[in-house]
């Protein structure tokens, strides 16, 4: 993502009508994905957490909205103050941002430019729910969220995509948030769970998807909303970069399904919906950062390896005893590690910039940068994050009870069911008419 760029008075650009009708649309592609994100986590968990899951997508778009405006836009892309934060006063609560401002070098106006990056900003936190499901109790999250976006991802984003950002400057590339989305929310989600430990019944119990139509349903919205996140990240649409990513986008994803279905045919004997819809959101995760800088055949590599290593790299915390619920450490952490390091190798220098990786001439020089904005920003958040549940967890308390946790956290925490079984309504009023012991509270609850 083309942070701004100064250009000279002469030379400045004008509003495009176009470009900020397109901007605007790919915004809402992106505020989609959230609550897409909600029903394929959603679909993923038992009965008895359908609603928290869903809620913990849901309250970002609240909590991150506010933040962003008061402060996040201007300690993400305001000012730079030593290459690590930005800030500027006009961007604090917009209150010095004019109507028709254009965002410094390009054609659309700041509001435009504030409002997509925010959709970024909301998604990010979002994805690290999924590590935790079943166990976190409501408040803190929503505290946690609120710290982590502060400290965690703003910083990052200025390094990344911010005029001065260190990693920016290093000359890393990463089209629109293998490092500051993917490979952030992974490396925290990380931290966490580490942190609040496993769920009751790890490796016991069977914990299969409840819904399986949800899941491929949630999947194939991201998808949809994906091309606004990856194909908008160019900030216009006058030169063809914006519709190389876009083609790449779609065919990265395609390799990636495939190829994780094809993986698990042979480790497992069958070809599942749920990996058909994991496969999917691993290529999408990979092409996220690659996908500016490299050819189509070159998406059709990164996805099939990415599809590769993430089926396989869902199964580690098995292997090392980390309770990463919905796998967010095996397809975000590992398809956006995937995706920023094959930069080094595939980049065509044709497309996005002239940097070109080891298959078209370039040496290791590109791939030396990718791997640094990688491990700095995974060292960062794995470490900052796990510091913050730490604090949340010995003040506050991360974790629900464990009776609550087995009982059902939707009951716990929002006092509803997700379905309604019994035909007397899902909300606490309708519940309290219900006996304790009843067949259906028991179906509920399973």
């Amino acid at each position: 993502m083309p942070p701004g760029i100064t250009t000279l008075a002469a030379d400045a650009p004008t509003l495009s009508a176009a470009n900020t009708g397109f901007m605007l649309i790919c915004s809402a592609l992106v505020m989609i994905m959230t609550p897409a994100l909600a029903f394929f986590y959603g679909g993923m968990v038992r009965v008895k957490s359908t609603l928290n899951m869903l809620m913990m997508s849901f309250i970002s778009l609240g909590i991150v909205t506010i933040l962003w405006v008061l402060y996040g836009f201007s300690l993400a892309f305001g000012t730079d103050i030593g290459s690590f934060i930005g800030w500027s006063s006009d961007f604090a609560g917009f209150s010095g941002i004019g109507v028709t401002q254009l965002w410094d070098g390009y054609t659309i106006p700041v509001y435009v430019f504030a409002v997509f990056q925010l959709m970024f900003a909301i998604i990010t936190p979002a994805l690290i729910s999924g590590a935790l499901a079943d166990r976190v109790k409501f408040t803190s999250w929503a505290l946690f969220i609120t710290l982590w976006v502060t400290v965690v991802y703003f910083p990052v984003a200025h390094w990344v995509w911010g005029a001065g950002g260190w990693l920016y400057e290093l000359g890393v590339i990463d089209f629109a948030g293998g490092t500051a989305v993917h490979i952030n929310a992974g490396a925290a989600a990380l931290g966490v769970i580490l942190v609040i430990g496993k769920r009751v019944g790890f490796k016991k119990d069977p914990m299969r998807p409840h819904s399986l139509p949800l899941v491929m349903l949630g999947a194939g919205l991201l998808w949809f909303g994906w091309f606004g996140f990856n194909a908008g990240s160019w900030l216009g649409n006058d030169d063809g970069v914006g519709a190389v990513m876009f083609v790449n986008t779609q065919v990265a994803t395609s390799a990636a399904m495939l190829a994780w279905l094809g993986y698990e045919k042979l480790r497992h004997g069958s070809f599942t919906t749920l990996g058909a819809a994991s496969g999917a959101v691993a290529g999408l995760v990979a092409i996220t950062p690659s996908g500016g800088a490299i050819s189509p055949l070159g998406a059709i590599a990164v996805g099939a390896i990415a599809g590769v290593l993430c089926a396989m790299a869902v199964g580690l915390k098995y292997r090392f005893g980390y309770d990463d619920s919905l796998d967010v450490v095996g397809v975000h952490l590992v398809g956006g590690i995937t995706g920023s390091l094959l930069i080094g190798l595939f980049a065509t220098g044709g497309v996005q910039s002239d940097a070109k990786g080891l298959f078209y001439g370039g040496g290791l020089d590109q791939l030396g940068k990718q791997a640094v904005g990688v491990f700095a920003v995974l060292a960062y958040s794995l470490v900052v994050s796990a510091v913050l549940a730490l604090i949340l967890d010995k003040t506050i308390g991360m974790r629900v009870d464990e009776d609550d946790e087995v009982s059902g956290i939707d009951q716990v925490e929002h006092a509803e069911t997700a379905y309604d079984f019994s035909g007397a309504g899902g909300g606490s009023s309708a519940r309290s008419t219900a006996p304790a012991t009843s067949p259906t509270n028991k179906k509920v609850d399973a």
